[in-house]
């Protein structure tokens, strides 16, 4: 159990690292859960995962809220927004198969890779456009779509709600990675929820995750804010072709199967 648990840690330390910069630190993490423990039900995986990363996308937030100047209502407004969209996607998750909503989620994810690719100077400066009542609609629009997509379907949410803050909100990808942290706190503490109500979580393997994934996202938003919004941008596009490639094996595999 020492070697599965030592192979966990590590996956949880690079996973907390890359997640505090751009997100995405659950295709290395779930994938190692899924790899080291494969007897074990997917839900109680998952629920795991979950504990696990929650601690270091809390702790990539407080590190950045240090530094990086947010607005405490655009944010507050975000963060109920996601729980309330996470929740009602949780709800109806069944009602949504996953085989329709990856195909979906392929072509945005090469469309966000594609603009940002293109648009060399996109989230370099921090230009925030909206102030008032109008930040805060669109925080709520932000909040509630992109929580309600997370409950429901889940890969990509950091990046898209990245993506987001730095298109419509105006911020550089240092702002929005920051921005985009707290929301996800909101996400991942309502999915995790309803894994710990049903007892779905290895808290011992959580528990020594959780340690690492903590010092990965120490680590990670330290390097984000010394090295500033070109390099959260350059590991943003990293962990999207990422993702572009583990979405259309997934599609490939399920339709050969």
């Amino acid at each position: 159990m020492e070697i599965e648990y030592l192979m966990l840690g590590a996956a949880a330390l690079f996973a907390g690292f890359v997640d505090a910069v751009a997100g995405g630190g659950g295709l290395v993490q779930l994938p190692a859960l899924f790899a080291v423990m494969p007897e074990t039900s997917a839900a109680t995986l998952f629920g795991t995962n979950k504990m696990a990363s929650i601690w270091g996308t809390a702790t990539a937030a407080s590190q950045y809220l240090k530094r990086v100047h947010l607005p405490p209502a655009v944010l507050g407004v975000a963060l109920a927004a996601a729980l309330a969209g996470a929740w009602f996607g949780a709800r109806t998750v069944s009602a949504l198969p996953s085989s329709l909503i990856r195909p979906a989620v392929l072509l945005l994810l090469v469309a966000v890779a594609v603009y940002t690719f293109r648009r060399r100077h996109l989230g370099v400066e921090h230009r925030p456009r909206w102030q008032g009542r109008p930040a805060l609609l669109a925080a709520a629009l932000t909040g509630f779509g992109l929580g309600f997509y997370d409950g429901v379907f889940g890969p990509g949410t950091g990046a898209f709600l990245i993506f987001i803050f730095v298109r419509v909100f105006g911020y550089d990808f240092l702002h929005a990675s920051a921005a985009a942290k707290f929301v996800n706190v909101a996400t991942n503490g309502a999915a995790l929820a309803y894994f710990v109500a049903h007892d779905n979580v290895l808290w011992a393997a959580a528990g020594v995750m959780a340690v690492c994934n903590v010092t990965g996202a120490v680590v990670g938003s330290r390097a984000a804010l010394r090295f500033g919004a070109a390099f959260v941008r350059r590991v943003f596009l990293g962990v999207v072709v990422v993702l572009i490639g583990r979405l259309a094996y997934d599609i490939v595999r399920t339709w050969g199967a």
